[in-house]
């Protein structure tokens, strides 16, 4: 409130706009529970605990042993994320979606096993419903096929210690548990429609009726050597074992939204629901700034096909570029590809105030994704995609009129010291740089894409050295140093951007006056 009233007070005296821009808040209590050491302990300590319960559960003979194996596998699941997997290792919110999806499967399958010793037909049929791959399969949509792999092997060997009768049982639930992990992770990696979650259901399936044969769990064998017909209780443990697969997908399905909310997670389905170009910003772009539109989605395409050659996410990219530019809606009639080639506001400004209007639409853009709800990943992108680099046109026009002045004022007797000194960084982007692959893929598309267009004879070479060019005095500038990218990555970045706006850019042929003439003539007659 007092921040409010001291910004009205100068407003009034002319000393700052009226308006308040929305700025991304993260709080200390938010930064705390997610990444301290602390919370982290407290969260293990916790998964460890519910796990030891999991295999406590029931009256089993072996179950204070299980147990311990079982901890002794958590700490080795510990030391792999250590190593292998940092950034989950680190993050909180992460790490508890991972093991209490692990948790919440073991769970079941616990719960399965205690209902074997009641009823003959609840003993036979109720087993081969184990959702093996209900946490593989929710892993590898929500965080990637690693976490996905990380599932397969510590869910199949948690799995295989809660059975305690025969030996043979557990090898068998182990190699349920990989062989249709292993085809989850596979069918549902890159997930980009909820249909490909019902194939994999539908693959896992038949896996697991397949091996429930192999193993014996499905007696099929027994009707041919002792006469036994009972096809009611064989077709009633095929469709147990089928539908074990096929239910943990449509469980899986209908999961998803409320997990990606809680735990601040997004999709690929998710984001391909973001790249809907009838969305109120981009439909206000289209039909205000239209040159920006029809840039952003050059930039969509050129983006996409960067992503793919470094294995970065290509539909972040993709929806990345959609929104990149939205904050040119304020002033769209400043930027070079909304102007009307007989008007150039630009030539009534300084360059200082010009520098000021282009930096602006950065912090535009992000309280314009801030205020329609964009996804924080969006806005990140809206603000290093530019990183701090400079305006070098203004910025050379402003050096420019600096020495025609200093030369000038020789004749007049200006002193040389009155003469206000042109500051590069008055002409850098706020920043901050780009810190993640898509931005780094977007930053190096959207100047390729305008600097290409502004090429009176766009030659495959002259686009060559042109994106190569811009690669280096990006790197120059330290650009891509807070960014998780290697050199090789960025090169692969530079030769994809060739490539595609190669075709974007390719020559036509010229037909002759004379030949479309007569073709004229020829439809003419027709």
């Amino acid at each position: 409130m007092v921040k409010y009233l001291e910004h009205r007070q100068l407003a009034a005296r002319g000393l700052t706009c009226g308006k308040i821009r929305r700025r991304v808040k993260e709080t200390k209590l938010s930064r705390f529970l997610s990444t301290h050491w602390l919370v982290r302990c407290f969260l293990i300590l916790i998964i460890g605990s519910g796990l030891f319960g999991i295999m406590m559960i029931g009256e089993t003979s072996i179950g204070t042993q299980q147990g311990l194996i079982a901890l002794l596998l958590f700490l080795a699941a510990l030391f792999q994320l250590r190593i292998g997997a940092y950034d989950i290792f680190c993050n909180n919110s992460r790490l508890t979606l991972l093991f209490g999806t692990l948790l919440c499967q073991l769970l079941l399958v616990k719960i399965l096993i205690l209902g074997e010793g009641h009823e003959d037909f609840y003993r036979i049929i109720v087993p081969l419903l184990a959702p093996y791959t209900l946490a593989p399969l929710t892993l590898t949509a929500l965080l990637g096929k690693k976490e996905g792999f990380f599932a397969i092997v510590f869910g199949g060997l948690w799995g295989a210690c809660l059975v305690d009768r025969f030996i043979n049982i557990n090898i068998a639930f182990l190699i349920i548990s990989f062989i249709t992990g292993l085809i989850a992770v596979i069918v549902s990696f890159q997930l980009r429609r909820r249909s490909q979650l019902i194939r994999a259901g539908i693959y896992v399936g038949m896996a697991t009726l397949l091996l429930a044969i192999l193993f014996g769990k499905i007696e099929i064998s027994s009707i041919a050597f002792s006469g036994n017909h009972d096809w009611l209780l064989i077709l009633c443990q095929c469709a147990a074992a089928f539908a074990s697969g096929l239910g943990t997908s449509v469980v899986v399905s209908g999961l998803l939204p409320m997990l990606e909310h809680l735990f601040h997670v997004t999709t690929d389905i998710s984001w391909l629901e973001m790249a809907d170009l009838n969305h109120p910003l981009l439909r206000r772009l289209s039909l205000e700034a239209s040159g920006t539109y029809q840039h952003s989605l050059a930039m969509a395409t050129l983006a996409e096909a960067a992503a793919e050659a470094i294995h970065a996410n290509p539909t972040i990219c993709r929806v990345g570029a959609y929104f990149h530019d939205i904050g040119k809606l304020i002033k769209p009639e400043y930027f070079t590809e909304n102007m009307r080639s007989d008007n150039n506001p630009h030539e009534e400004l300084t360059p200082t105030m010009s520098a000021l209007i282009i930096t602006a639409h950065v912090k535009e853009g992000v309280d314009l994704g801030l205020k329609n709800k964009l996804h924080r990943r969006i806005i990140d992108i809206i603000r290093q995609h530019h990183g701090t680099t400079v305006i070098d046109f203004f910025f050379q026009r402003a050096r420019q009129q600096e020495e025609d002045i200093r030369a000038g004022g020789k004749t007049i007797n200006i002193r040389l010291e009155d003469i206000p000194t042109v500051n590069m960084d008055q002409f850098r982007y706020p920043g901050p740089r780009p810190r993640t692959k898509e931005a780094a893929i977007i930053s190096l598309a959207d100047a390729a894409e305008s600097a290409t267009r502004s090429l009176e004879r766009p030659t495959p070479q002259r686009i060559d050295d042109l994106v190569h060019t811009l690669l280096k005095e990006r790197l120059h500038d330290h650009q891509f140093d807070e960014c998780p990218i290697t050199i090789g990555e960025l090169h692969k970045i530079a030769d994809s951007l060739v490539s595609t706006l190669l075709g974007m850019f390719h020559t036509r042929i010229a037909y002759k006056k004379e030949a479309s003439a007569k073709g004229e003539s020829s439809r003419e007659n027709l």
